[in-house]
């Protein structure tokens, strides 16, 4: 039985094999893991189909692979290991044999051989004499000077020349490939080194859709800053009495899906994608949370945010944050979304300008929150929470003052919460 790549999503026609979990001749049964497949998305397991033993191996793990190839091959049977001994016993004949019918030269044929070889030892000879007369006076001089023997050298080059002559175009060729080749020397400064790492397919396939976000879309960025005093003091009063009823803590992110999701319903031109000539409007609200994991950053989707309350939405992104951590995303965890959030605060970011995760038409970068002094009025300055906010947006179909709008409003639910209750 062979063992094929299956049809793994419509957006998904390559992979990579990462590890193949069998080794050839080891026994497999049904359901087994045979092989891990690294996508640009996910990883997938191939499980083995039937019973038997893993007979070969014809793609190695590193390569890359394509829907219906054919990777490996499964026959019926159990693993037997060779007994001790057998393979050199059963070598051992062969050997023997080899040698017992290795070809016997009749006197007849070396003495043939013999005047051939005196002949042309003659001819070369006289050869090696026409060609010091013809040499050049420099050329002698030169020999002379670097103790070379010339006449050695001419029979080395008839000797190629003849050789050459006698050998068919293809076969002159290729052997005088290695000779020709030059090898690039690489300086090498023992006081700098450097390690060379192959890029993952995951890594890959984020770089090229970074770039072809950036080269297809006219992405622009606007800032705002958001007062985090109100949501500090809701999580401080509430958290322990939210993680006891729905047994999940309270965190930012749930705050501010639900923010942008009020910021959505006023300007629906943020949910939408460019569809060649036209402009896609989507009804829905699916939002992209962007998680870092091992292979690099995943946005798992949270589907219907408009629907769901506080607890739900916290649920559902440790769930997928979980997943991703854990190389479990399945590719419908992935697929679609209609908005972005990324937090880069986690790791200290003050200011960012998030690349849009395309076809979306906008993403929000959350950061860092930071104390700074605020003028709260003309004459009172406060030391308040703040946290700088970022808007990417895809200016072909978002003009400028609606992204500023759209900023302003998620500003201005997220420093008041209980606005947030209305929009839900």
């Amino acid at each position: 039985m062979e063992i094929i790549i299956p049809e793994l999503s419509e957006s998904i026609t390559e992979a990579t094999i990462s590890a193949w979990m069998k080794k050839a001749g080891e026994a497999v049964k049904i359901g087994d893991v045979l092989l891990e497949l690294e996508t640009d998305k996910v990883n997938l397991e191939i499980n083995a189909q039937a019973d038997g033993i893993l007979e070969k191996i014809l793609i190695q793990a590193g390569e890359t692979v394509h829907v219906g190839d054919i990777v490996g091959a499964i026959i019926a049977g159990e693993a037997q290991l060779p007994e001790q001994g057998q393979t050199a016993a059963s070598e051992k004949p062969e050997v023997e044999k080899a040698e017992s019918q290795a070809p016997i030269k009749s006197e007849s044929i070396e003495k043939s051989e013999a005047a051939v070889q005196t002949k042309s030892v003659g001819t070369q000879a006289a050869k090696s004499e026409l060609n010091l007369e013809k040499a050049s006076p420099s050329m002698r001089k030169l020999a002379r000077e670097n103790g070379t023997d010339l006449s050695n050298a001419n029979q080395s080059a008839e000797s190629s020349k003849g050789t050459e002559s006698n050998e068919s175009p293809t076969v002159s060729k290729s052997m005088s490939t290695p000779t020709e080749t030059v090898i690039p020397v690489v300086d090498v400064d023992p006081t700098r080194p450097v390690e060379r790492q192959r890029m993952s397919r995951r890594r890959i396939t984020i770089a090229k859709r970074l770039v072809e976000a950036q080269r297809t879309a006219a992405m622009l960025t606007t800032f705002n800053e958001v007062d985090m005093t109100a949501i500090l003091d809701i999580r401080k009063r509430r958290k322990h009495a939210f993680l006891e009823k729905h047994e999940v803590g309270l965190g930012f992110m749930s705050f501010f899906v639900k923010a942008v999701v009020g910021a959505l319903k006023a300007f629906p031109m943020l949910n939408a994608e460019i569809d060649k000539e036209e402009i896609v409007l989507k009804q829905y609200y699916d939002i992209g949370i962007a998680v870092s994991a091992k292979e690099g950053l995943v946005v798992p989707v949270v589907r219907g945010v408009d629907r769901l309350n506080f607890a739900e939405i916290e649920r559902q992104i440790g769930d997928l944050a979980g997943k991703a951590r854990a190389n479990s995303l399945a590719l419908a965890d992935l697929q679609g979304g209609t908005f972005t959030i990324t937090n880069g605060g986690v790791f200290g970011s003050l200011f960012s300008t998030p690349i849009l995760n395309a076809p979306q038409v906008g993403i929000l970068g959350m950061h860092t929150i930071q104390k700074r002094p605020i003028a709260v009025d003309d004459v009172k300055v406060e030391v308040r929470p703040m946290m700088y906010i970022a808007l990417s947006y895809d200016h072909r179909i978002v003009d400028g003052s609606e992204a500023v709008r759209f900023l302003v409003t998620v500003k201005e639910l997220l420093e008041d919460p209980e606005s947030l209750l209305l929009e839900g």
